[in-house]
């Protein structure tokens, strides 16, 4: 049985006085002594700075603390329900963030005090939803600024709460979604609890139905992963991955991002070297330039055993780049031969239907059938090679 502590607005109180401040709280979470919390909140705020305490308060506290978001957690509300070790939020309850603010009056040096003051406030409760939701300081604050209400569907989205209350059945067999999600990345995981909240009423005990809700994942997962997906073209292939190269980055064989890169130093085609070993990149080493060789400097004032180590280094980094660079030709031409295979398909399919549109330009005369002059000025086809080497350049592309 977990110690209830209720934070809900009185005619009088709101987070910061009477009975939810943070005095009271302290109070109730010594009587608590340790056993398991059940925070509910249904506030429009109030003090930021008591609200910072109570967060630390539940932070700090040995027992197990979750926060409920019963009906509206806003403000300086929104802050004691990040002090939860598990956020959950009424389906019908609303989360909103926004500035700091202060009812003050002055001269512009006391004012521009309170200023400053209030941009050191809003970057710790920028910091707090932060360490919650794992987005970056630019997100937390462009969401600050613009005063945003969040329903528990777009709290869980953007990682503010971890859980939806909604009444209904809960899931059983919770371990094989816990298999593909707590190994996911957040994005992914996001996006598959939205999936699952919406139907967190289906019974998936039977076998068959796990089954398929495993298949159902696996795709999911391949189609994030697809989403995001990035090709960067080497002299030994395409590396796929999700996101920016960089060291740390995993890097896979295939497009669906299943077989990790073998281990191998890979050369692109602007000449840097990326080595990759247990499927991620471990470093990622730039091109080499001739800028720090002064030209003006000459040839036989150097040994002749460093110009052929520089000169024979310079052609293998110059034949790898070279090697990365037919890699991306040989990929556009495989693109654009489909394109053409593609589009004398879609020709062979209406040549009928066009011919029946075509009406006849042919004029009698006494010397047999000629045609009239206003089919010898009909435009060119929008593609027609004229010379015979383009024209055979088309026939190889497309096989014919």
């Amino acid at each position: 049985m977990s110690y209830k502590i209720y934070l809900y607005d009185t005619e009088t109180d709101c987070i910061g006085s009477g009975s939810l401040s943070s005095s009271t709280i302290q109070m109730q979470l010594e009587a608590a002594a340790g056993e398991d919390v059940e925070v509910h909140i249904s506030s429009v705020g109030g003090n930021a700075f008591d609200a910072i305490a109570i967060y630390d308060l539940l932070k700090k506290y040995p027992g197990k603390v979750t926060t409920y978001v019963d009906a509206l957690a806003a403000s300086a509300a929104s802050i004691v329900a990040m002090g939860g070790k598990t956020v959950v939020m009424s389906k019908y309850a609303l989360l909103m963030i926004h500035k700091p603010m202060v009812g003050s009056g002055g001269n512009a040096d006391e004012l521009l005090k309170d200023v400053q003051m209030l941009n050191v406030v809003q970057s710790r409760l920028a910091q707090i939803y932060m360490d919650k939701t794992g987005l970056d300081g630019i997100t937390i604050n462009s969401l600050i600024n613009s005063v945003t209400w969040m329903t528990a569907d777009q709290a869980l989205d953007l990682g503010f709460i971890d859980q939806i209350e909604d009444y209904s059945e809960v899931i059983t067999n919770s371990a094989i979604i816990k298999k593909y999600t707590s190994t996911a990345p957040a994005v992914y995981q996001r996006a598959i609890n939205k999936i699952l909240n919406i139907n967190s009423n289906m019974n998936i005990e039977n076998k068959e139905l796990i089954d398929k809700t495993t298949s159902v994942l696996d795709k999911i997962m391949n189609f994030f992963k697809r989403v995001v997906n990035k090709q960067t073209i080497t002299d030994k292939g395409t590396l796929h991955h999700a996101g920016e190269m960089d060291e740390g980055t995993e890097v896979y064989q295939d497009e669906d991002m299943n077989t990790p890169a073998a281990a191998d130093t890979y050369t692109t085609s602007a000449g840097k070297k990326i080595e990759v070993k247990s499927g991620q990149v471990e470093t990622i080493t730039p091109a080499e330039t001739d800028a720090d060789t002064d030209p003006d400097d000459e040839d036989d004032s150097l040994p002749e055993s460093v110009l052929k180590a520089t000169n024979s280094k310079s052609i293998q980094n110059r034949v790898l780049g070279i090697k990365a660079k037919l890699h991306a030709q040989n990929a556009l031409l495989a693109e654009a031969k489909a394109a053409l295979e593609a589009a004398n398909t879609r020709l062979d399919q209406t040549r009928d239907e066009i011919k029946n549109e075509i009406k006849s330009d042919f004029s009698p005369s006494a010397g047999g059938s000629r045609r009239s002059s206003k089919a010898k000025t009909e435009p060119l086809p929008f593609f027609a090679p004229q010379t015979t080497l383009a024209q055979n350049a088309v026939r190889k592309a497309v096989g014919k």
